[in-house]
């Protein structure tokens, strides 16, 4: 699944889908597509990324309390 960097603009894959929807897990492995070669895995807080669409993450994905409020 790909997904944008807030800060860069750049497109990013997610390299676990289970850890992306994981409300407990705050950060998560990614991959910058940006230039010719396949990059190293590098942790991401989930806060940094975005739909590329310039949509949010869902909520459920990264609050774990997000029934609450």
């Amino acid at each position: 699944m790909l997904l944008q960097n807030k800060e860069t603009g750049n497109l990013v894959e997610i390299n676990d889908f289970l850890e992306l929807i994981d409300p407990n897990q705050q950060e998560i492995a990614i991959q910058s597509q940006s230039g010719e070669e396949e990059q190293d895995p590098e942790p991401c807080h989930k806060n940094k990324l975005l739909f590329p669409s310039g949509e949010s993450l869902p909520r459920c994905w990264t609050d774990a309390d997000y029934r609450s409020a």
